[in-house]
């Protein structure tokens, strides 16, 4: 058996982490808040699976714990961002039908600075090269990123309104099943437009559309009380990917890597400064 990539593991240990903080945080809020979360975790890989068998597009390096083809880390890592995504769109003003829109959105800017390094360290690979789109990682990535977390987001909130035990206990089961479904149809969809005009055009008007939504509807922060895992999760990714392409030097090939590093890491130290703020004020107090 292959023995991991020097920096697998460590991103293992990261994201496994940054799930128990988000495990712990969800437990002391309700039993079913931590079911939500391990939904998302089986959302991940059960997506992932099908949607190598779907496509075929992409493989995953040998990780520490592997699942068939999908890595159990990735499936945690979805979990881990989409719950803490939703934490923070749950915590502005937007109104519940824009939410899961923003929380494609925060998962997208991760993907932005994560993947083109990820595939330069072996994590996985899209087997067309590096220079190939966006450094190496198809435009349809970013489609799918976006749609990944929105059907799910979307779904549970749906079902989440249903009465009593329907809506609490059952909802992220139907969330799992309803956000892979969404998925593959989003996915077979951007694969069957031949022409590449319509296909580009799709996914510039999705995800800019999703943007210019997000800022015109202006959300701010409403609830200033910041659980650490906010902030935690999304920094945690950038820095580590940030690190990591630093050390072995692909995040210089080509430099441009970097400048999107930096830029996402400094858009997410923006959105979260709130949390982080209330998170070193209450270590401050607590000393």
């Amino acid at each position: 058996m292959p023995l991991p990539n020097l920096y697998f593991l460590p991103f293992e240990l990261l994201v496994f982490v940054l799930f128990m903080i988000c495990l712990q945080n969800a437990w002391q809020r309700g039993s079913w808040v931590a079911w939500k979360l391990l939904a998302g975790v089986l959302f991940g890989l059960l997506l992932e699976w099908a949607t190598i068998q779907q496509l075929n597009a992409y493989e995953y390096g040998h990780f520490l714990i592997m699942l068939g083809p999908v890595p159990v880390v990735i499936g945690v890592a979805w979990g881990t961002i989409i719950y803490s995504a939703r934490n923070f769109s749950d915590s502005t003003n937007l109104p519940e039908w824009a939410r899961p829109v923003l929380d494609g959105l925060l998962a997208l800017s991760i993907d932005l600075s994560m993947d083109a390094i990820a595939i330069r360290l072996g994590m996985w690979d899209w087997g067309n090269g590096f220079n190939y789109q966006y450094f190496g990682v198809p435009y349809n990535n970013f489609w799918a990123w976006f749609w990944v977390v929105f059907s799910f987001s979307f779904s549970l909130s749906v079902l989440s309104k249903l009465p009593g035990f329907w809506g609490r206990w059952l909802s992220p089961a139907g969330a799992i099943v309803c956000g892979t479904v969404g998925v593959l149809i989003t996915n077979r969809l951007i694969t069957s437009i031949s022409s590449d005009i319509v296909h580009y055009s799709a996914i510039i008007a999705v995800l800019g559309g999703a943007l210019l939504l997000v800022l015109a509807l202006r959300p701010q922060k409403i609830d200033l009380s910041g659980d650490a895992f906010v902030f935690l999760v999304p920094l945690g990714f950038h820095a580590y990917f940030l690190t990591a392409g630093l050390i072995s030097g692909v995040i210089l090939q080509p430099p441009f890597l970097l400048m999107v590093s930096m830029i996402m890491s400094m858009i997410a130290f923006g959105l979260h400064r709130e949390a982080l703020y209330c998170w070193y004020r209450s270590k401050r107090h607590h000393g």
